[in-house]
C-alpha cells in the first residue's frame, strides 16, 4: 500500500452537530484513498459557525465536508477550505445519500461555480448510483487545489523558430537582366557640337535656346564681367546692400540687392524701357 496514502493528513468537517467516522471513511474510499483504517482524520462539527477554520494553513492533504443543508456552503467556508488544504490536495463536498432530494442538482451545480470562483480546479461531479442508471443523483463536488502557490513565478522559455529556409533551384528559369538591353541602349550618348555646355569657356553657342545668350547680353550691357556676376565682391562690404549704400564708383550701381559671393539674379525685365 502506498505510504503516502496511509499517512496523509484529512480532515472532516460537517455542518451537524454530529459526524460519523464511518462517513468520513466512506467519503475517502470514494476518492480511491485506501487504508482508511490507519487515518486519523480531524473532525470539526457545526462547520458553518465557524469564522476560520482552526488548522494551520497548507497542512491538509484532503478535506471532506458532509454537508446537510440545502444552501451552499459559504463562500468564507470555501476560502477556508482553500487555505488549510496543501498544493495539489483535494476537497470533497458532499451531501449524505438520505438528504439528497430533486432540489440538489442546482445546488450541486452553484457548488461548483463557487469552487472554480474561488480558486479550485479540476472539479468533477459525483453521483449517487441507483439500480437505473437514469436515476443516478449528484451527490457531491470534488476539486483539486492548484499545485503552485500564490506569488509562485515560472520562468517562459521562449521558442526560437529559425528563419524559414529558402531552397533556390539552379535550373529554373531565371532572366539574365543585360540580355534585356538592346545595342542601342548601350551606346554612348552623343551631345550636339553646337551644345553651350560643351567647352571650357561656357560661352552660349550661336543657336543658344537655354537662356545663356540673354545672361551674357545683360552683363555686357552692365559693363560687368561674367566673374562680377556670378560671385560677386566687394572691397568696402556694401555693394549688396542697394544704390543707397554704394559709392559713385561702384561697378553694381543700379543692380538690385544681392549676397556678396552668390550669383546676381537679373529679373527678365530689368533693361527693358519704363516706357
Amino acid at each position: 500500500m502506498d505510504a503516502a496514502k496511509m499517512n496523509c493528513t484529512v480532515l472532516a468537517c460537517t455542518d451537524d452537530a454530529v459526524l460519523p467516522v464511518s462517513a468520513v471513511f466512506d467519503a475517502m474510499r470514494e476518492l480511491g484513498n485506501g487504508g482508511v483504517e490507519h487515518s486519523d482524520p480531524l473532525v470539526l462539527t457545526c462547520a458553518s459557525s465557524l469564522s476560520r477554520l482552526p488548522v494551520e494553513s497548507s497542512t491538509m492533504d484532503i478535506v471532506i465536508l458532509i454537508w446537510k443543508s440545502l444552501d451552499c456552503p459559504t463562500d468564507r467556508l470555501v476560502q477556508e477550505i482553500l487555505r488549510v488544504l496543501k498544493p495539489g490536495g483535494t476537497a470533497l463536498i458532499r451531501k449524505p445519500s438520505q438528504s439528497i432530494v430533486a432540489s440538489t442538482d442546482k445546488m450541486i451545480s452553484d457548488l461548483e461555480n463557487k469552487l472554480l470562483l474561488s480558486g479550485f480546479s479540476e472539479t468533477q461531479v459525483l453521483w449517487l448510483k441507483s439500480p437505473m442508471p437514469s436515476e443516478d443523483k449528484p451527490s457531491g463536488v470534488k476539486a483539486k487545489k492548484p499545485s503552485w502557490k500564490i506569488g509562485s513565478s515560472f520562468a517562459i522559455k521562449k521558442v526560437v523558430k529559425g528563419s524559414p529556409k529558402v531552397q533556390i533551384d539552379d535550373e529554373s528559369d531565371l532572366i539574365d537582366e543585360d540580355s534585356l538591353l538592346t545595342e542601342e541602349d548601350l551606346k554612348k550618348p552623343q551631345l550636339p557640337s553646337d551644345d553651350c555646355e560643351i567647352g571650357s569657356t561656357r560661352k552660349a553657342c550661336k543657336n543658344c535656346t537655354c537662356g545663356r545668350a540673354e545672361e551674357e547680353e545683360k552683363v555686357l550691357k552692365l559693363g560687368l564681367t561674367t566673374e562680377q556676376i556670378n560671385n560677386p565682391q566687394s572691397a568696402c562690404g556694401n555693394c549688396g546692400l542697394g544704390d543707397a549704400f554704394r559709392c559713385s564708383t561702384c561697378p553694381y550701381k543700379g543692380l538690385p540687392t544681392f549676397k556678396l559671393g552668390e550669383k546676381v539674379t537679373l529679373s527678365t525685365n530689368f533693361l527693358a524701357a519704363d516706357i
